[in-house]
């Protein structure tokens, strides 16, 4: 027996007065309706209704049945209700973690257009680059760039970013221009970065024409953070090697010059990430949606060179055609639902 649909055809008798009107309201045949209420008096072992040849009432156990079964169903009706609204517009907390450098150049600048879209969705915006622990932390999503490791997560790749070398003016004034990475090693110093998982220094690798060289060079600062690198670069302190986006104005403006343009790094995959095991709520799965929009049309994200267009050289201005796992991601999402 179909209890539900049971305790809906009896509240709708007892509405309706008579078996037919209640048929018709549920466009069910009068003996569907019938057959359900017997089948639920049998199961409750009691009887619902007394029944006439003009008229149907409820028996006093009918009429306590019907007073909570109307009370459920009305619940049942507006969580429905509820889940739709949510669904027509999502509301409520979402909390987010984001790479400091993503979130201060890309992300946030474009959250106006977010919240024109869902006002009612508040973000808890974690803006960092320290490992989170997602589960332990209760995290709904995080960007990340680089490889995910965590083969346990659902890693949704929605862009990707590119390092290219550059300079202030003044510091290339004062210790000339190189042509070749490998000239960094003497008579020049590098702005380094230090890994903030395991506090080592980064080495980075540029290529061209089959000529791969790692590039170290000496340096007197290193820091952790790469809008703090960019600071260093401006004030001339040596060469920088950072993320295109994050010196797109810079270099429009001659703030920094830009270095060894034919050389190239490898591109580094950006990903949004969520647990396995968690269902997507209509607002996080707005907000996953949003971002991936997001960074498929940003231009700071899709060049390889934080160059105008037609000033590039050497590195390609053209956006590349980025690998969107969402179908994986929502694969392995039903898969671990099931």
């Amino acid at each position: 027996m179909d209890k539900f649909s049971a305790m809906q055809a009896f509240v709708r008798v007892v509405e309706a007065g008579t078996f037919t009107k209640a048929a018709d309201s549920m466009h069910l045949p009068k003996a569907t309706v019938t057959r359900l209420i017997q089948d639920l008096e049998k199961e409750l072992d009691t009887k619902l209704l007394n029944r006439t040849t003009r008229k149907v009432t409820v028996t006093v156990d009918g009429a306590a049945y019907y007073e909570q079964a109307s009370r459920l169903l009305g619940e049942v009706h507006e969580l429905e209700s509820s889940m739709s609204r949510a669904k027509a517009s999502p509301r409520g907390k979402v909390k987010v973690d984001v790479p400091s450098s993503l979130g201060l150049a890309v992300i946030i600048p474009a959250l106006p257009d977010f919240y024109a879209r869902y006002p009612d969705i508040q973000l808890q915006l974690g803006v960092s680059d320290r490992p989170v622990d997602i589960i332990a932390e209760n995290v709904d999503c995080v960007v990340r760039a680089g490889e995910i490791t965590d083969q346990s997560l659902v890693a949704r790749r929605i862009g990707e970013f590119y390092v290219m070398a550059c300079a202030s003016p003044a510091y290339l004034q004062r210790h000339g221009v190189p042509q070749h990475p490998g000239e960094l090693e003497n008579g020049h110093h590098t702005i380094r970065y230090v890994s903030t998982s395991n506090n080592k220094l980064y080495v980075l690798k540029m290529h061209k024409d089959g000529e791969v060289v790692e590039v170290e060079g000496r340096h007197q600062l290193a820091v952790n953070d790469s809008n703090a690198g960019v600071v260093a670069g401006l004030s001339g302190l040596g060469v920088l090697f950072t993320l295109s986006f994050l010196v797109q104005n810079h270099i429009s403006s001659g703030a920094l010059e830009p270095l060894f343009t034919g050389w190239c790094t490898e591109a580094k995959p950006i990903y949004v990430v969520y647990p396995p095991n968690r269902h997507l709520s209509n607002k996080v799965r707005v907000f996953v949606d949003w971002i991936a929009e997001l960074f498929a049309k940003h231009d700071l994200i899709n060049r390889k060179s934080s160059l105008p267009a037609e000033m590039c050289r050497g590195w390609a201005a053209v956006k590349e055609p980025v690998v969107d796992a969402a179908e994986k991601a929502e694969k392995a999402e039903t898969a671990d639902a099931v």
